[in-house]
């Protein structure tokens, strides 16, 4: 098995309130024999081992996510290299001995969109009315704000987001990819069939959205390059801080800017842009470092993230209030647990998992928080 933390093919059921997600994993056997996800092949053995999970697990589960930040591991995986399965252009980031950055973010994409496609309509035509469930996708998007109120930087934002979250919402909502992506990929964007286009639209009953951060962006100029790279395509870049001050405090991971109201921008986004879909907020939390010389007492005490919670629901409460259908919340996450390629250093739960003493768990503050909040 390749291991692909947090993003690639298991179907994820909500069980509780707090949103508890596996790391993902697909056969390596299927990435030796034909690539996975860059072949369409992909799509078939996908729709085989969805019927099994609905199949076998159906009467249980009532919400289905095909997918989770599909932009992640494709960017990660195939654009920057940095983790599994390691492919990228060779002066990229990863400095990869295979893969092409320029194109196979985009084939794979285009897999995951038709594969998604495939298990919501099998769903849908074979299960759905029987389980009387519903299945969705979860989408990873960081807020953007444009670093100033100029022209070229009002369009970076649309570009941005476009390049993150329009890529799968456009797909979802109206049967194709951005009018960006398509004039600034040119024929490395796959297109999509008549036929693919219409079992895209509308495959989902409801939208995840996970949420942590936002950061500034601002344009590059548009130009020919010889290196061709999804990290560059945008012709965007993104910068946390303006005029030397952070859009927000950085308390924990140093990719995670607080700022509440970016999940209230997102949510009234997506309203606005794609026709209001039900919306879960999948994903939101902020971690801290690891730290095993701690008196137990003192890692239990997490008032920095309890502050984080606090507002960023206020904020998608005031969502709401402007008419988004938002349906429910999950904390990232229930449990510590092995963070990417962080592993157990960063730590995310609103339960403490002691690593050297049998894997005890303990609350922390946010669980109390959260238990009081919860029994309002």
């Amino acid at each position: 098995m390749s291991f692909y933390p947090k993003a690639c093919s298991l179907l994820l059921p909500f069980s509780s309130l707090l949103f508890c997600q596996s790391y993902n994993f697909y056969p390596q056997g299927l990435d030796e024999q034909y690539g996975s996800f860059l072949s369409p092949r992909i799509v078939e053995d996908y729709y085989d081992y969805v019927e099994v999970c609905f199949r076998e697990f159906g009467d249980r589960v009532k919400h289905w996510i095909t997918f989770n930040e599909p932009h992640v591991f494709i960017d990660y995986g195939y654009a920057s290299g940095i983790f599994a399965p390691g492919r990228c252009s060779s002066w990229e980031i990863g400095k990869c001995k295979n893969g092409d950055s320029g194109k196979e973010p985009y084939i794979v994409g285009h897999h995951i969109l038709l594969a998604h496609a495939a298990a919501v309509d099998l769903y849908r035509n074979k299960f759905q009315k029987t389980q009387n469930g519903k299945i969705g996708i979860t989408l990873d998007c960081n807020w953007m704000v444009p670093y100033s109120d100029s022209k070229s930087n009002v369009d970076a934002f649309e570009r941005g987001l476009d390049f993150v979250f329009g890529w799968f919402m456009d797909p979802l909502t109206q049967g194709d990819y951005p009018f960006n992506m398509r004039a600034l990929v040119g024929d490395r964007l796959p297109k999509f069939t008549e036929q693919q286009s219409k079992s895209i639209k509308g495959s989902f009953d409801f939208v995840g959205l996970n949420y942590y951060s936002t950061s500034y962006v601002y344009s590059l100029p548009i130009a020919n390059t010889v290196n061709k790279s999804y990290n560059t395509d945008s012709y965007t870049n993104q910068t946390a801080l303006r005029n030397g001050i952070p859009i927000g405090p950085m308390p924990g991971t140093q990719w995670i800017y607080v700022y509440p109201q970016g999940i209230q921008d997102l949510l009234l986004y997506t309203k606005t842009k794609y026709n209001n879909p039900v919306m879960y907020i999948t994903e939101n939390g902020i971690d801290e470092k690891s730290n095993g010389n701690l008196p137990l007492k003192e890692a239990l005490k997490d008032d920095v993230r309890i502050d984080y919670y606090r507002q960023h629901i206020i904020h998608v409460q005031r969502a709401i209030s402007k008419g988004a259908d938002v349906r429910g919340y999950f904390a990232w996450s229930l449990m510590d647990d092995f963070e990417w390629s962080s592993g157990y250093t960063r730590r995310f739960g609103i339960y403490y998992v002691d690593y050297i003493d049998g894997l005890k768990r303990y609350p922390k503050s946010s669980a109390l928080w959260f238990q009081k909040f919860l029994s309002k």
